[in-house]
């Protein structure tokens, strides 16, 4: 159930997103200043309690480090079976980190990396630009703009929820995020046709676009970079999954 549970922990980056779109919109007719100031503070507060109290690795509280899992597959029946052994206390020797080349050459790098690309692109546009459509074209205001513009991110939770779940269900990330993002394409363009004939319809789509371009954004930088970090072809390098999630959401800023 790995998707699930990352889809359910990744909800805090649109948690993230509604609030600090909420608490600009306090002050963006007025004091606009402190849209920046407020957000800062709260965030070097955040960061201050993070130094203090974050626990880097379960050891460091007396628990026992996480087990490994090896999947093997059994010729005659074509079931997969999994072995757990508990990490040895003094491992015999160190594995090395992994190449950026050699990360690249992972089955799935390479086009997870340039799927994250394209929809983080649309997912950032209608961060930063979908507040002013709704001003323009709906004629609210800005606070009321900004507020209705957290919908999206609404919609981005609950993708991202769904995403997960039928992923594991299904077996097919790399399906669920090119399904999600088929289907997202008609329904953009559908939003801007229909998204101001009423509150109600805006409401319904812009939840709906968020769902489905955010849903794969949210599976690929978690579930599918975890799988990909810990491909077989590493032999247990976990050294490898820093390396591999930071070329898969590097190359996902680049959009």
């Amino acid at each position: 159930r790995r998707g699930l549970i990352m889809g359910i922990w990744n909800s805090h980056t649109s948690v993230g997103n509604i609030l600090g779109s909420l608490i600009a919109g306090v002050w963006v007719s007025s004091a606009w200043g402190l849209s920046f100031i407020v957000p800062g503070v709260i965030i070097a507060a955040v960061g201050i309690i993070c130094f203090f109290f974050l626990v880097e690795y379960p050891e460091d509280i007396g628990c026992s480090p996480p087990m490994h899992h090896v999947s093997r597959i059994d010729p005659h029946s074509g079931h997969s079976s999994v072995d757990r052994s508990d990490s040895p206390k003094e491992p015999a020797e160190e594995p090395e980190a992994i190449s950026f080349l050699g990360a690249l050459r992972i089955p799935g790098v390479v086009e997870f990396s340039l799927c994250l690309l394209f929809a983080k692109l649309v997912s950032y546009t209608f961060l930063y630009w979908l507040p002013l459509y709704i001003v323009n074209v709906a004629h609210f205001s800005a606070k009321e703009a900004g507020d209705l513009s957290t919908l999206f991110d609404v919609g981005g939770i609950i993708g991202g929820i769904f995403a997960g779940l039928i992923s594991d269900y299904t077996g097919g990330r790399a399906t669920t995020c090119c399904v999600m993002l088929v289907i997202a394409a008609p329904m953009l363009f559908l939003y801007n046709h229909v998204g101001q004939n009423g509150i109600g319809t805006s409401i319904a789509m812009l939840i709906v676009c968020g769902a489905l371009v955010n849903g794969p954004y949210a599976l690929i930088t978690t579930a599918v970079s975890a799988d990909l970090g810990t491909h077989e072809s590493l032999k247990g390098n976990a050294k490898a999954l820093s390396t591999v999630t930071a070329i898969i959401d590097g190359t996902g800023s680049v959009g």
